[in-house]
């Protein structure tokens, strides 16, 4: 019985693993026409019940250094910008308005914005004060940030991680692990924080993030201006969170590139 187990598992795994597998289309192309599918090993659910825990424990870290939300004025003003590009995240994808949104600021000098799945997102004071952000500049960074949980490469990353070992689901499925979530958990933070996103994946945030900007009635022009202040103030190279984007002049033509497609969008706003 042993021996047959032994057999068995792996064609089970792969079994289990394939019927896990779906390939999506998570948002709709927009004006800017993001169009890939994605495979997909976990699901959106789990993803996002695992980013909910991690963000309310990195809040909970910020509060007990007093790193958390401590200029109302500066968290007012990124609320609202937020809450302006969030309403037009329905050119994407029909449920995303509706979601769980919530964005704080984080008091640290590092160079940093992040959303993760579900939409719970942070920006540092670091990048805002740093940088001397533009309203428009801000919306450049969140619209990118925002576009990443749109598109649900948190969970795309984590199904890749999952594919290339055994897997979290498949193992839980199997086994009966009690660990899974926890460990789900910790794969979502590494991946959130820690892995860079693929080049892919900052080309079509980068796309969206302009798309969204202009809707909400924001410049799209400031993610050039934007990244020219990266690049200054990281001696010629982007700081971690962009590190694996295209080389500076192949991202400027296609961020300007993109941001005049969206003008239009931008100057209906305005209007």
């Amino acid at each position: 019985m042993k021996k047959m187990f032994g057999t068995m598992l792996p064609a089970v795994l792969a079994a289990t693993i394939t019927v896990a597998c779906q390939t999506v289309q998570t948002t709709g192309g927009g004006a800017v026409g993001v169009q890939r599918s994605q495979l997909m090993m976990v699901s959106a659910q789990e993803v996002e019940q695992a980013s909910a825990k991690q963000y309310q424990e990195l809040l909970a870290e910020a509060r007990r250094k007093n790193a958390l939300n401590r200029d109302p004025a500066t968290v007012q003003r990124v609320r609202h910008i937020v809450s302006r590009l969030t309403v037009q995240t329905r050119a994407f994808r029909q449920d995303a308005p509706s979601w769980q949104w919530e964005a704080n600021v984080l008091s640290s000098d590092e160079l940093n914005a992040w959303c993760m799945a579900g939409g719970k997102m942070a920006i540092n004071t670091g990048l805002i004060e740093r940088l001397r952000l533009t309203d428009d500049e801000i919306a450049a960074v969140m619209g990118h940030e925002i576009a990443h949980a749109l598109r649900e490469h948190v969970r795309e990353q984590v199904s890749k991680s999952m594919a290339t070992g055994l897997g979290i689901s498949v193992a839980g499925a199997l086994l009966g692990v009690g660990q899974v979530g926890q460990e789900l958990m910790g794969t979502v933070a590494k991946v959130t924080f820690e892995l860079p996103n693929s080049r892919e994946h900052e080309v079509e945030a980068d796309r969206i993030g302009v798309e969204l900007a202009a809707r909400a009635g924001y410049d799209p022009r400031a993610a050039v201006t934007l990244w020219d202040k990266m690049a200054t103030r990281s001696a010629g190279a982007p700081p971690q969170w962009l590190s694996t984007h295209p080389s500076h002049a192949n991202r400027q033509r296609d961020l300007a590139d993109y941001a005049a497609r969206v003008m239009p969008l931008y100057q209906s706003a305005r209007r």
